[in-house]
């Protein structure tokens, strides 16, 4: 058995979104460290978290208790296939230049849930119910249709429509993915 790594920082909360927001960023300060440094056995090092933190996420996804929306846990999935991708080619070329796009899905995903935490705490303190984001219109562009990395999400046609639910439905209980590194 593998000893347990030791971090120079832990997360200051056991909410799991926290959890997930600092193991992201802790991945991404990896990477820059050893990229900096040019260390190969710690950028080798870092290149492998990341990609077994992205492997967490997968299997995460593919849970039957996972309460994400389909379409979420799509998106989810194909950015993970992209990471495997870019940290593949990072584990055979070893070029320490080429790690902003890992760097960057890290960040904006780790800032997507802490936006995501503002949003729930926001609706908390103001006594709302809590839902995990603001329900969109039902005829609304999901944001990123037509930009952003290629290939990573369907055109806005051809992207099936989750039903809208009632208004007087209850919440839908979203937990964050369960992560441990």
């Amino acid at each position: 058995m593998k000893p347990t790594p030791t971090y120079a920082n832990k997360p200051t909360s056991d909410n799991p979104r926290d959890v997930e927001c600092w193991a992201l960023a802790e991945a991404a300060r990896r990477l820059i460290s050893a990229s900096h440094a040019k260390d190969e056995d710690a950028f080798q090092a870092a290149l492998q978290l990341n990609q077994r933190l992205w492997t967490i996420f997968q299997a995460a996804l593919t849970e039957e208790d996972c309460g994400h929306p389909r379409e979420v846990r799509t998106n989810l999935a194909a950015l993970s296939l992209l990471v495997d991708r870019e940290t593949t080619a990072r584990l055979v070329d070893m070029d320490f230049a080429k790690i902003e796009t890992l760097v960057s899905i890290n960040r904006s995903v780790a800032s997507g849930l802490m936006a995501q935490n503002d949003f729930i705490a926001a609706q908390a303190a103001a006594g709302q119910p809590v839902q995990t984001a603001p329900t969109p219109p039902p005829n609304a562009v999901p944001p990123g249709v037509g930009g952003g990395v290629p290939g990573l999400r369907p055109a806005a046609a051809a992207m099936p429509r989750p039903p809208v639910p009632a208004a007087d439905a209850p919440p839908i209980n979203r937990e964050s993915l369960r992560i441990s590194i």
